[in-house]
């Protein structure tokens, strides 16, 4: 097993080009199972999730071709050839429970294993189930599989309100909803960024989608979904993440490629704790005329100041920012309040950092760090895609060498992590177990 090696003690200094969304790429490739056209999709990331997730396209039937070399991915889906999603790929990627809603809305039946991926608390899946069943599926779960079938006629649209905030769920019912008879409501439905993407493509592919960016999506049906080729958003979180990299080795990095709306709580909180931020703007427009995308300036010349943050669902600062953030507090001058409402078991990152000689008390769903001078270099271990990459943040900060150890975490969600700040004059390193 790969570990990643971190000399801290040098700023990360020089630009960074920012990935295509992760988050958006998933939902988007699901969008192929909806239709028998070639689906085109741009900006698509080099990272393990994504070729899970193209693994099992191609097990129910995809034809894949991934360039990465020019970031595009072409898949067809002229049938659905298996309607069981299997443990042994799903297991690996929570995101896999996005071919329930597709597969079921095109061919009537599928069956799902419950999914795997980040161990941060409970993502129940009763939302999913409870929105395709308003649409008319009938759902059984048993022995570790979610197994819906649609009446003969198909999928009929329905009002639905969601107990809860979920990105995945409002994904899911949004491409069913696509194929559904008449018109579907989704209520308290998620507006991050990455949902508004999938429904700009999916209104590309032929979808009457309505109320794009609020918390109330309007569908009517179609008979079918045609082609489309798309190119998928610049990533919020990789952007942030490289930022507060900035701004807790008190360097400057010029960041390609940003949606800079997408972050404004996060600018805003970074701001707080002295960073300078300065959004440049770029000469060529951007794809969607929906928004710009721009180049940011992060540079940190002073004293990191204690900010208090409280995660919660877009607009808020986001939960996948949660353990950058804290790792900027641990050397911060003061203290911080960092508050978790997302997740319940999100803090998993905090023995790791104070292993490395922070002071963080965890009390229930918040967290109070007290910052310090310096931290030290050690061995610590993944638990989760952005804790992990809050472990090389902290590492790249201290004036010592820190061990990251079960990193295939980090290859889940940040493209090629090593060769970008090594291009910023971060000492770091991949190295076997």
């Amino acid at each position: 097993m790969e570990r990643i090696i971190v000399s801290g003690g040098v700023p990360i200094n020089g630009k960074i080009s920012i990935a295509g969304a992760k988050n958006a790429a998933l939902p988007l490739l699901a969008t192929s199972l909806l239709t028998d056209a070639p689906v085109i999709l741009r900006n698509v990331p080099d990272l393990n999730d994504i070729t899970q997730m193209l693994n099992l396209l191609d097990h129910h039937g995809a034809n894949v071709d991934f360039d990465k070399s020019q970031k595009t991915c072409t898949l067809q889906v002229s049938s659905i050839t298996d309607h069981v999603a299997p443990y042994d790929i799903v297991r690996k990627m929570r995101a896999s429970i996005l071919v329930l809603g597709p597969i079921l809305a095109r061919d009537g039946e599928v069956k799902v294993s419950f999914p795997g991926g980040c161990a941060i608390g409970t993502r129940p899946v009763n939302m999913h189930i409870d929105g395709l069943r308003a649409l008319g599926a009938e759902i059984s779960v048993a022995n570790g599989h979610i197994h819906a079938v649609a009446p003969k006629k198909g999928l009929i649209g329905a009002d639905f309100a969601m107990p809860m905030v979920s990105v995945t769920a409002t994904e899911n019912l949004l491409m069913a909803a696509t194929l559904a008879q008449g018109r579907t409501v989704i209520r308290n439905a998620a507006k991050e960024p990455e949902v508004c993407d999938l429904a700009r493509c999916l209104v590309k592919m032929g979808a009457k989608i309505y109320g794009i960016g609020s918390d109330t999506l309007v569908v009517h049906g179609v008979e079918r979904l045609h082609g489309v080729d798309h190119t998928i958003i610049p990533d919020r979180i990789e952007a942030a993440t490289y930022a507060v990299g900035a701004a807790i080795t008190h360097g400057k990095v010029l960041l390609e490629n940003v949606i800079f709306d997408d972050l404004s709580v996060f600018w805003e909180s970074l701001e707080k704790a002295g960073a300078r931020i300065v959004k440049i703007p770029r000469q060529t427009k951007s794809v969607d005329s929906e928004f710009e995308i721009a180049n940011v300036q992060v540079e940190m010349t002073q004293d990191i100041r204690g900010t208090d943050v409280i995660t919660g669902p877009f607009p808020g600062f986001p939960t996948d920012l949660q353990a950058q953030f804290m790792a900027l507090m641990t050397i911060c001058s003061g203290a911080a309040l960092i508050t978790e409402t997302i997740f319940e078991n999100r803090f998993m990152h905090v023995l790791e950092l104070c292993r490395m000689g922070a002071d963080i008390t965890v009390h229930g769903g918040s967290a109070l760090v007290r910052g310090v001078k310096w931290l030290t270099g050690t061995q610590v271990m993944a638990t989760d895609i952005r804790a992990s990459v809050s472990l090389v943040l902290a590492g790249a900060a201290t004036s010592g060498t820190t061990e990251i150890r079960r990193i295939y975490h980090i290859d889940r969600g940040y493209e090629h992590i090593e060769k970008k700040l090594q291009a910023c004059g971060v000492n770091i390193e991949r190295a076997a177990a």
